[in-house]
This record gives C-alpha cells, sequence and structure tokens, in this order.
C-alpha cells in the first residue's frame, strides 16, 4: 500500500474536520428545532390553560370536570414548559459547539418583582481598583444596577433554654424560685411552633407523622413516632375549647350546608368504610356578617343517626343532597323544631350532564359508543340559565336576591318544571333521562324552596369545597388508624378549614394559639377564633420572628 504524503494527509485532516463541524451544525440545528418545537408546545399549553381559566372566570362551572380538566391542563403546561427549557439549554450546548449556528433563545415575559416584604440581603461585587483603559485610579460611581434571586434558608431548628433560677434568703434561709411558664403540652418538649408545623403537617398537609418523623432525622432531629402522636393527642385536647366554641357558632346559623364523604379505617381484616361528615356555616352569600365556619364529624358508618346527632339542637336551613339519613330533621313533630329542607341543584345538573357528556360515558363504559341524549342536553342548558342569574347576584342581600329571584328565575323554573313533566310522561320508567328527571320531580318543593328565600343557595358547593381536603388527604395517608383517629381528624378539620375559610394561614394561627391558650382565661378565649385573629406582632411565632 502507497504510503499517503503529507499534502494527502494535510486533505484528509481538512475533510475529517469538515466533516466534524458539518455533523456539529446538523445537531445543532436539530437541538435548536426540538428547541422551537418544545416552545411551541409549551406556548399552546400555556394559552389552552389561560383560555380554560378565562372561561371559568367569566362563565362559571360549566361542568362538572372543568376543575379537574384545569388541574389536567396545568400539569400538562408544566411538562410542556419543563422539556421547552430543557431542550433550550441543550440547543444551546450544541450551538456552542459551532460557530455558524446560533442557539434558539425562547421568548420568556417580563419577569415580575420579587414580594417586598421579603428582607433583601446586599451582595456587592467589588469594583475594580483602575480604569481597564487607561489604568487611572481616579474612578466615580455613576450608579449600580441591581440584580435580585430569590433565595431560601433551610429550616433551623433550635433548643430554648428556660432558666429558672433558685434563690436562698440569707435572713430566714427561704428558698424562691419563679413559677414554671405553663405549656401547651405535658413538659413543654416542643414550642408553639413546632406543635403548629406538626399539626398543620399531618391534618392540612396530609402527611403523617412517620414520613414526618423521617424527614425529621434526614435533618438531623431524630424524633420517635410515640413522641409525635403524644405530642398531637395533647394538642388536640389543649385546642378543645375553641373547637366547641366554633360548633357552637356553626350551629348558630340561619342556613347550614351539609354533606359527607368516604374514609377508609384500619380494621382487623381489611379497612372499613367510615365517614366525614361536614358542616358549614357561610352567610357570605347572602351578604350576612358572620364569619364563615366549619364543623367536621366522623362516623364509623352512614346511618342517618349520626346527622341526627350532629343537629339534634338545630333549628334552620339545611342545604344538602337527598340522602335520605337527613329526612328525621325535616318531620314536623321533631322537638327541636323542624329543619327547612333546602336541595343542591349542582347533583341534580350533574344527572343530566353525564347523559350528555361523551368524556364521562367513555370513561364510564369504555366498551360501549356513547349516545348523547338531546334531552340530556337541553336539561342542562335550561339549568344553566339559572346558575348564570345566580353567580350575578351572589354577595347581595337576602331581599335583593329574593327580588330578583322572584322576577327572572320563577319564569325559568316554572317552565323548566312543566317541561320536565311534560318529557317525563313520554319515557320508559328506567330510561336515564327519566330517572334523573324524577330525582328532581319527587321533591321538588325542596329543589325550589330558594325561590321564596334569598339566604338558600343554589347548590351545595361549599359543603364540597370543605370536603375537598379529604379526599386529596386520601391519597397520602390511605386510611385512618382507627375510630379515635378518625374524630381527631375531623376536629383538626374543623379549626385548619375554619382558618381558611376566613383568609388565615392556619399553621400561624394554630402556632399564636398553641402559645397563648395555656394562660389565657376561659371568657378571652373567643380572641383566638379565627375571625377574631390578628396577625400583629404579639402574633408571630417564634420561628417567624427570629
Amino acid at each position: 500500500m502507497e504510503a499517503l504524503s503529507p499534502a494527502d494527509i494535510i486533505a484528509l485532516r481538512q475533510a475529517l474536520d469538515e466533516a466534524r463541524s458539518d455533523a456539529a451544525v446538523a445537531r445543532a440545528d436539530a437541538a435548536n428545532a426540538r428547541a422551537i418545537n418544545s416552545d411551541l408546545e409549551a406556548r399552546i399549553a400555556l394559552q389552552a390553560l389561560q383560555i380554560a381559566m378565562l372561561k371559568r372566570d367569566r362563565f362559571g362551572q360549566r361542568s362538572e370536570r372543568s376543575r379537574r380538566l384545569i388541574d389536567q391542563m396545568e400539569l400538562a403546561f408544566e411538562e410542556a414548559e419543563a422539556t421547552a427549557a430543557a431542550d433550550e439549554a441543550a440547543a444551546a450546548h450544541a450551538a456552542a459547539k459551532t460557530t455558524t449556528v446560533t442557539a434558539f433563545v425562547r421568548a420568556r415575559p417580563s419577569r415580575q418583582p420579587l414580594p417586598a416584604h421579603l428582607p433583601r440581603e446586599r451582595v456587592v461585587i467589588p469594583s475594580p481598583p483602575c480604569c481597564a483603559g487607561c489604568g487611572s485610579n481616579r474612578l466615580s460611581k455613576l450608579g449600580e444596577d441591581v440584580t435580585e434571586t430569590l433565595e431560601v434558608i433551610p429550616r433551623q431548628w433550635k433548643v430554648i433554654q428556660t432558666v429558672r433560677e433558685r434563690f436562698a434568703c440569707r435572713a430566714c434561709e427561704r428558698v424562691s424560685q419563679p413559677p414554671a411558664p405553663f405549656h401547651v403540652t405535658p413538659r413543654g418538649l416542643f414550642g408553639a411552633s413546632m406543635l403548629a408545623m406538626l399539626l398543620f403537617e399531618k391534618f392540612g398537609q396530609h402527611q403523617p407523622l412517620n414520613r414526618q418523623r423521617d424527614r425529621y432525622a434526614h435533618e438531623g432531629v431524630d424524633l420517635s413516632l410515640s413522641t409525635l402522636a403524644d405530642q398531637v393527642g395533647a394538642c388536640t385536647a389543649a385546642l378543645k375549647p375553641l373547637y366547641r366554641l366554633i360548633e357552637a357558632h356553626v350551629l348558630a346559623a340561619e342556613r347550614l350546608h351539609g354533606d359527607d364523604t368516604t374514609v377508609p379505617v384500619l380494621a382487623k381484616v381489611k379497612t372499613d368504610i367510615g365517614r366525614i361528615w361536614t358542616y358549614v356555616r357561610d352567610d357570605r352569600p347572602f351578604g350576612g356578617p358572620a364569619p364563615p365556619a366549619a364543623l367536621f364529624h366522623y362516623s364509623r358508618d352512614r346511618r342517618g343517626e349520626h346527622p341526627r346527632d350532629h343537629l339534634a339542637h338545630y333549628n334552620g336551613i339545611l342545604q344538602a343532597d337527598a340522602y335520605a339519613g337527613y329526612n328525621a330533621l325535616f318531620k314536623p313533630g321533631r322537638s327541636a323544631g323542624q329543619v327547612a329542607r333546602a336541595l343542591c341543584w349542582a347533583h341534580a345538573r350533574r344527572k343530566f350532564f353525564v347523559l350528555a357528556d361523551v368524556a364521562t360515558q367513555v370513561k364510564r363504559k369504555p366498551d360501549i359508543a356513547p349516545v348523547i341524549s338531546p334531552l340530556a342536553l337541553e336539561a342542562v342548558a335550561r339549568i344553566d340559565r339559572i346558575f348564570d342569574i345566580e353567580r350575578a347576584i351572589c354577595g347581595k342581600t337576602a331581599e335583593e336576591r329574593l327580588a330578583v329571584r322572584q322576577e327572572l328565575v320563577t319564569p325559568i323554573v316554572t317552565e323548566l318544571e312543566h317541561w320536565l313533566r311534560q318529557q317525563r310522561a313520554t319515557l320508559a320508567r328506567h330510561n336515564p333521562v327519566a330517572v334523573a328527571i324524577n330525582y328532581m320531580l319527587k321533591d321538588w318543593p325542596a329543589f325550589t324552596r330558594f325561590l321564596a328565600d334569598g339566604r338558600i343557595c343554589l347548590t351545595n358547593n361549599a359543603a364540597e369545597r370543605a370536603l375537598r381536603g379529604v379526599a386529596l388527604g386520601r391519597k397520602s395517608w390511605l386510611f385512618a388508624g382507627s375510630d379515635r383517629g378518625g374524630q381527631r381528624a375531623a376536629f383538626m378539620y374543623s379549626l385548619i378549614v375554619t382558618a381558611k375559610l376566613n383568609d388565615i394561614d392556619p399553621q400561624a394561627w394554630l402556632a399564636d394559639v398553641l402559645g397563648r391558650i395555656a394562660e389565657l382565661p376561659q371568657q378571652r378565649l373567643a380572641e383566638l377564633l379565627p375571625w377574631n385573629w390578628r396577625s400583629d406582632t404579639s402574633n408571630v411565632p417564634i420561628a417567624q420572628a427570629a
């Protein structure tokens, strides 16, 4: 084989370099193309999410799936945005290996300023001692450019030593010592902020104690599960007076929202299906001045005796679904007085909506072709006209709401009843649309009670929103450990959900309450209720103040 000349070797090297350069350019172009496509997908996902959220804000809850769809769209946008950022970085890395390809840079909206209430720490980069051009040290400051970066300080643990010095009197030899401070839990092992975090993580963020224990251990603080559980039990006992005040406030309402949801309970062989019940007082839709609050109860089953016990002394309006367990409350001969029954139009609408929604039918019966019922679609459209009017009068006084309902809503409801009875006469008994119509017509007075009382809402959504956290928590803690555990959860849900209804940070509120409740006189406990609490400097927990 003939040896290559130096000129041939140089030529081969140049050809190899050109090939490598061409390959790098091709890779950079491909990376740019991927980055551009990912950016477009992220933009499309963002626009779709914004459109869905705007429609929800403008037209309200058009379907029972709207909230779930927005959650899914947010997850899709999150993934698309992360993919676009990763592809942009890969494109920049590939373009850096070439001299002809410019990396794709995504267009981003102008950055919003960071919150003004956060503390600022200035890090000044040392300026050059002399001019880079002539070397002179005669420099004068013209101004400065400031770039703000959001940073977080990892959680810090500390031990507070409370010292009580002893003194002996040289005259009488008597020993004196300041009294020990009150602690919300025996022996005062944990501070108020620590206890508030423990409770809120467990009942507000749905993190079981064993997961909290493991996380604390990673941070260098080893705590036994029994110690944490002991503190939770002691805190619930200390907070019981506040629970009683919230219970009395809720049961004094003119109108209550009631609902329940399942909660698995650990048993010997398998988990039983227990129930978490909620009764929500929210007078804001009819302009009532009373603060909102939520009361939760737990039961091992769903027998009707439970709501009868919960509302044994209640006398007012109960908005709920058509669960038969409430019926004893509506009997005329009830000793505490008859409770007025008001049913939820969202439940009634849902039965028609299922028959008019393709996605729901496919999910329920994937092997059967979906069939859209024109009657169900027409029923949803007629009911939505009522919802449109109700949204416009939310927050107005009961008198104003009643006037609008008598003028605008009553004719629509009367026409709807006539249409439902007319259509029901043409349908077979077991027709799904007939079943949905019967659900409304058999309790028509309870469905139309809102037309004569401006305090009544069209839906029972207030109670369903209060139970949303329980539904989310089931995915984390899987089951309640016992009946007492279920009761404890209902107890803490009452406090946390009530704080949220009053736009109060539950953890900050619990920290302040736990720090003050042991020394506060009984007649002043109402000052600690969420709607009376103020987050001033005296209420800031120790960890936050530090």
